[in-house]
């Protein structure tokens, strides 16, 4: 099982990191280490003081492909969730600025948390879906994916050019602006077109 991570999908989370939209989708990958098992926490790691929430909507692949055509790409995945992308963000700047790979400061140890699924036939469109955060009960990321500047079944299309895709790959599809630390006890809860996916405390 894979995680594929988007970076960069969304245009005003772009300009809140102050940096430049790509020409095609940014992707990188996490190990399957870095779920967080059903019910924990998530722990602040040592090695960074600047651990940043960043809210995804995220499928997951029903089939395997490879070279998938964006017409058909809808026939690999039928559950959605949102989860997060954990982002050792101190660590990430320093990564870059020497021009180093950053999948330290991204795929650490329980820095990947993922919701309960929802079957895509319950939904709205996957390319006009609400999604958002509370933070200690207060809202600090919503959007919807109509926002997204490569869709879905484009990412997919993208995605399989480079990695064939096999049953249960997560993709995590980007996140929007109002990313922001996170501190011990804090509490955060996702949704996707209202309904509550997930609930962590902060450890």
């Amino acid at each position: 099982m894979k995680i594929i991570c988007v970076g960069q999908n969304y245009l005003e989370h772009i300009k809140e990191l102050s940096s430049v939209k790509s020409k095609e989708p940014l992707v990188f990958l996490k190990p399957d280490s870095a779920l967080i098992s059903k019910g924990r926490s998530f722990f602040i790691p040592n090695f960074s003081k600047e651990i940043h929430y960043e809210l995804e909507v995220v499928i997951k692949i029903k089939k395997p492909g490879r070279y998938i055509e964006r017409k058909y790409s809808n026939k690999y995945y039928e559950e959605i969730t949102v989860g997060i992308d954990f982002t050792a963000r101190d660590l990430q700047k320093k990564l870059r600025e020497k021009g180093h790979p950053w999948e330290k400061s991204k795929g650490f140890d329980g820095s990947t948390l993922v919701g309960n699924f929802l079957n895509k036939n319950d939904l709205p469109p996957i390319s006009n879906l609400n999604f958002h955060l509370l933070k200690n009960g207060n809202t600090v990321q919503n959007d919807n994916t109509r926002n997204m500047i490569w869709p879905v079944d484009e990412l997919i299309e993208h995605i399989s050019k480079y990695f064939t895709l096999k049953i249960g790959d997560l993709i995590f599809t980007g996140t929007p602006s109002g990313v922001g630390a996170v501190v011990f006890e804090d509490n955060l809860k996702g949704f996707l077109d209202g309904k509550q996916l997930f609930e962590i405390n902060v450890s």
